[in-house]
């Protein structure tokens, strides 16, 4: 007889046999069944009752009833059999529980590590959902700026090509306003040489009715002596402002200059005044070397003659200021001098003192020397043509003393007058000037 044990349980189906299938152990259910319950687990077998285990049993019980000691002994041997049996089935039974027991284990954990996965996985999905979600804000953000700038570079593109449009339209303006300015700037110079010729006559006649008292009509009588400096004739007795003839040393050539003997006890020089517009100080180059006007009022004693003075010795320079309003102020540089044709007539300044302003209106480090038509300043406009007059332009700087004279109601607000920027400042025409040199040994 073989003997084929089918359990069950409430957490699976396992097959305990010797070769039948589960399947063909399936067909057995309703055979004679043995329950045992495990824990929270219950395990039922079947037993199959086959016909010659049923005659066998008659067999045994005919048998035993026949022969009832003869068959005792065999029946507890089979039974002792089947308990054997049961007995190895149920430890095998009891292996196949722990076992199940520890898979059950591994799979609650594989379970639940699997579950942690996909929580983290989902996570991380979630995060990647948000990264990307936000990277396409970013992009659009990014597109949305591009597009922006692109409109503003365009827009700055435009407003630069106007301005450009614009500058050019002003300079043609502005050189226009020049040519219109040295037009104007002829028409008043003669003018101021018609206003000129006028008082000189007027000066004449009252010249010829009264005896001169004026230290500027004063003429030195002894037209046959000649000094190189005013201070030299000073110091020779002759102490009385006026007109006097200079020579340069080792040389035949003579200048008539004003010698100021009174001012800061005398000796000087002057070498340059304006007091009354009556004299045109917009000249060419040659009128400013060789020097022009009355030295008995308004003049420019001579770039060369000056150059040639002060490269013999050290002089100091005082230019002396007068405004509308009655005030005066002066400006003293302990050494001056000019350079020569060669190098622009280029000043050369140290050492100042004065009420006139504690920074110097004449630009340092020394300039060239400009006029109308010579060009030696540092500026494209040709300050000299713009402001008038010859000078030391650095670039139409902070002084112009030979500008355009205007007289009182009329000197304001001129960018092109006579000016000294650190007393008056840049807009204001000064009534008087007068530059005048001597040694610095004096």
């Amino acid at each position: 007889m073989q003997l084929t044990a089918y359990f069950f349980w409430g957490c699976g189906i396992f097959l305990a046999s010797g070769y039948n299938s589960f399947s063909r152990s399936m067909e057995t259910i309703g055979k004679k069944q043995y329950q045992v319950q495990h824990g929270s687990c219950s395990y039922t077998f079947l037993l199959p009752e086959t016909d010659n285990c049923r005659s066998s049993t008659s067999y045994v019980s005919n048998a035993v009833q026949r022969d009832a000691p003869l068959d005792y002994d065999d029946s507890v041997q089979r039974l002792q059999l089947l308990e054997n049996i049961m007995e190895n089935n149920t430890q095998w039974l009891m292996k196949v529980l722990n076992q199940t027991t520890r898979l059950e284990l591994q799979l609650l954990e594989h379970s639940l590590s699997t579950n942690k996965l996909e929580r983290q996985i989902s996570d991380q999905t979630n995060e990647i959902t948000k990264l990307q979600e936000k990277n396409s804000f970013l992009e659009k953000r990014v597109l949305e700026m591009e597009d922006k700038h692109t409109l503003q570079l365009k827009s700055i593109k435009d407003e630069k090509d106007q301005l450009q449009v614009l500058v050019a339209r002003q300079n043609s303006i502005i050189e226009e306003l020049e040519k219109q300015l040295v037009t104007a700037t002829v028409n008043n110079s003669v003018l101021q040489k018609q206003q000129h010729d006028l008082m000189e006559t007027v000066h004449n006649l009252l010249t010829m009715i009264s005896t001169p008292n004026s230290k500027h009509n004063f003429i030195a009588k002894e037209e046959q002596i000649s000094f190189k400096d005013c201070a030299e004739a000073f110091k020779s007795g002759l102490t009385t402002s006026g007109i006097y003839t200079l020579t340069v040393s080792n040389t035949v050539q003579e200048k008539k200059a004003y010698c100021d003997m009174e001012t800061g006890g005398g000796g000087w020089t002057v070498i340059q005044r304006r007091e009354d517009g009556s004299v045109d100080f917009h000249r060419t180059w040659k009128e400013y070397k060789m020097g022009f006007g009355d030295p008995a009022g308004e003049y420019w004693l001579g770039n060369e003659f000056v150059s040639q003075l002060t490269n013999q010795k050290r002089y100091v320079l005082k230019i002396h200021l007068k405004d509308w309003e009655g005030n005066e102020a002066y400006s003293l540089y302990d050494h001056f001098s000019l350079a020569t044709e060669e190098l622009k007539y280029r000043i050369y300044l140290k050492g100042l003192t004065g009420t006139a302003g504690k920074i110097s209106s004449i630009s340092q480090p020394g300039n060239d020397f400009s006029t109308k038509d010579a060009d030696n300043d540092k500026c494209i406009c040709k300050c000299s043509q713009m402001l008038t007059g010859g000078w030391w332009f650095d670039a139409c700087g902070p002084s112009n003393l030979n500008g355009m004279y205007y007289p009182l109601r009329q000197n304001n607000n001129k960018f092109n007058g006579i000016k000294w920027y650190y007393w008056k400042g840049s807009g204001y025409s000064l009534k008087a000037t007068t530059m005048m040199i001597r040694p610095a040994d004096f």
